[in-house]
C-alpha cells in the first residue's frame, strides 16, 4: 500500500517527491527575478567600467541576504538616482514599481525605507574602489593628448551645500555671519582631473575653513613622475613647487603673494617677458600646514621661469598675468604654448559644472555626514562612468572626447534607460539599443569657440519672496506684514 500512490493516474514519481513550495519560497523567487532585472540593465552600459566583483554580496553581514535591494541592485539604484533629473529616493521606488507592473507582479511598497536602509549599508571602501577603477580605465583606454608626451593634471576646488541637519552642521558648519536655522552646511572639495580626458583622478573633502593647498597635498600620490601640475593662483606655494619637483612633477601656476621679478633681477632673459628667476625659501609661519622638519628639508632656493601673459581676447577679467613654472627649457616649452596650456585650465571649471549643475551635486540631499560622503562618491562615479561611455562612443569615429557634449550624453542616457529596462526585451535587442545610444552620444558635439567670453550675469530676476532671517518655526509665529524682497532693477 505504501507504494500504491506512485501509480495514481496523472502523477509521476518526481511530482510526488517534490515538496510543496511555501509562500516564503515563492516570495524569494519573485524577489530574485525582480532584483535581477529592475536596475542592473545599467550594468550592460557600464559593466566594462564598473568592477562586478566589488558588487558581489558579502558572505555575511550587511547586504549579504537575498533581498530586493542586494548590494549590486542598491548600487545601480543609487547610480540611477544620481543620473535622474529628479534625484529623489521616491524616483527609485517608482522605477521598481513600474518594472514590477511590466512583469505583472504585485507592486512593491511605495515606502522608501527599504531603499534608504540599503544605501546606508553600502560601504565606502567599495565605492572608492569603483571610483578608482573608472579613473584607471579612462587613463588606460582613452588616448591622452599629452603635452610633449606628458600627462597634465589640473587641480581646483569647489563648494557644495546640504540639508540643514544637526549632524551635517557639526561636521560642515555654515557661515558665521548666518543666523542659526537660516543657513546650510557647507563642504569644500579639492579634486584632481586629467586635463585631456576629463577623468576625476582623486578628491579630498573639508569644511568651509579648508584651503585648497592642504587638501591637494593629501592627493600627491595621484601625481606620477613626469606629470605636469596645472593650477591657479591659489596653489602658488614654494613648498608645493619644491615638493612636487622632488617627485619628478613639473608645475604651471599663476603668480600670487609675490611680486614679479624685474628683468634686472632675473638670472637670464629667455625672450620677451620670459625670464629665469630665483625664489628664496620663505620662513615657515606658525599657521603653515607642514612641519618645521619638512620646511628644513626643502632647498634654500628654486630656479623658476616667469612668463608675462597678455590676454588678446576682450571680455576677460584680466588683461595680463604672470605664470610661474618649473619648465625651464624655452625651446621645448615656448612661452606661447604654456600660455595656451594655462588657458585650457578653464576646463576644470567645466568639469565641476558637469558634476554640480548638470548632475545636481551642487545641493546634496542626505542628512547625515556618512550618507553625504556616499552621495558625493556616487556623483563622482557616475561622472567618470559617463566619461567612460563617451570614450566608448568616440572610438572609431576620429573624435576627441573633449568635443563631445557631457550634458548631451546625460540627456541621451536618461532617455535610453527606460527602454533598456523593458521586461520583454532580449539581450540582443538591448545591445542594439546601446549601439544606438553610442551613436546619439557621439552625434552631439561642442563647437570650437576659441576666445569665447560671456559676462557673469543673469537676465532673469529672482522671485520677490521674503528672506528667511530667522528659523522657520520662529518666522511662522510672526504675523506676516507684507514685507517682500525688493525686485532687482
Amino acid at each position: 500500500m505504501k507504494n500504491s500512490t506512485l501509480f495514481l493516474p496523472g502523477f509521476h514519481l518526481q511530482t510526488l517527491r517534490r515538496k510543496p513550495r511555501s509562500a516564503s519560497q515563492k516570495l524569494l523567487d519573485a524577489i530574485t527575478k525582480l532584483k535581477r532585472k529592475s536596475f542592473t540593465q545599467l550594468s550592460e552600459c557600464f559593466g566594462s567600467f564598473i568592477p562586478t566583483h566589488v558588487l558581489r554580496p558579502a558572505a555575511s553581514g550587511a547586504l549579504s541576504r537575498q533581498r530586493v535591494f542586494s548590494k549590486a541592485t542598491t548600487f545601480w539604484a543609487f547610480f540611477s538616482q544620481v543620473l535622474d533629473a529628479d534625484g529623489g529616493c521616491q524616483e527609485v521606488v517608482r522605477k521598481l514599481q513600474a518594472f514590477a507592473a511590466l512583469k505583472a507582479n504585485a507592486l512593491p511598497s511605495s515606502s522608501t525605507a527599504a531603499y534608504c536602509q540599503a544605501r546606508k549599508k553600502l560601504d565606502r571602501p567599495s565605492l572608492e574602489a569603483i571610483l578608482q577603477h573608472t579613473a584607471n580605465w579612462l587613463q588606460a583606454t582613452l588616448p591622452i593628448d599629452r603635452v610633449h608626451g606628458r600627462r597634465v593634471v589640473v587641480v581646483d576646488g569647489t563648494g557644495v551645500s546640504m540639508p540643514d541637519s544637526a549632524a551635517n552642521q557639526h561636521v560642515w558648519p555654515q557661515q558665521r555671519n548666518q543666523k542659526p536655522g537660516c543657513g546650510f552646511p557647507q563642504a569644500f572639495l579639492c579634486a584632481c582631473f586629467c586635463l585631456r580626458t576629463g577623468a576625476l583622478l582623486s578628491y579630498e573633502m573639508g569644511d568651509k575653513t579648508s584651503h585648497e593647498l592642504p587638501l591637494m597635498r593629501k592627493q600627491w600620490s595621484t601625481f606620477k613622475p613626469d606629470d605636469i601640475f596645472l593650477g591657479d593662483k591659489g596653489f602658488c606655494s614654494y613648498y608645493d613647487l619644491a615638493s612636487l619637483q622632488e617627485r619628478g612633477v613639473d608645475s604651471v601656476i599663476t603668480l600670487a603673494r609675490r611680486l614679479p621679478v624685474s628683468e634686472a633681477d632675473a638670472i637670464k632673459v629667455l625672450g620677451k617677458e620670459d625670464r629665469l628667476i630665483q625664489w628664496k625659501k620663505p620662513g615657515r609661519t606658525p599657521a603653515a600646514s607642514y612641519s618645521q622638519e619638512e620646511s628644513d628639508r626643502l632647498p634654500d632656493s628654486l630656479v623658476l621661469r616667469q612668463i608675462k601673459v597678455t590676454v588678446p581676447h576682450p571680455g576677460f577679467r584680466v588683461t595680463t598675468f604672470y605664470l610661474i613654472t618649473t619648465l625651464l627649457d624655452a625651446k621645448a616649452y615656448p612661452a606661447s604654448e604654456l600660455a595656451d596650456l594655462y588657458f585650457q585650465r578653464w576646463d576644470v571649471e567645466l568639469f565641476f559644472r558637469d558634476i554640480k549643475t548638470t548632475m545636481g551635486m551642487d545641493i546634496l540631499r542626505c542628512k547625515t555626514p556618512d550618507m553625504v560622503r556616499k552621495e558625493i562618491l556616487m556623483h563622482l562615479i557616475v561622472y567618470n562612468g559617463i566619461r567612460c561611455l563617451m570614450g566608448e562612443a568616440a572610438k572609431g569615429k576620429d573624435l576627441r572626447v573633449r568635443r563631445m557634449s557631457f550634458k548631451g550624453s546625460v540627456q541621451a542616457l536618461r532617455q535610453w534607460e527606460p527602454h533598456l529596462n523593458q521586461a520583454n526585451i532580449s539581450r540582443q535587442a538591448r545591445h542594439h539599443l546601446i549601439g544606438h545610444l553610442y551613436e546619439s552620444i557621439a552625434g552631439k558635439r561642442v563647437p570650437e569657440r576659441p576666445g569665447r567670453s560671456e559676462p557673469r550675469a543673469v537676465k532673469r530676476r529672482p522671485k520677490p519672496y521674503q528672506l528667511l532671517t530667522a528659523p522657520r518655526h520662529a518666522m511662522k509665529a510672526i504675523p506676516h506684514r507684507g514685507k517682500t524682497r525688493a525686485k532687482s532693477a
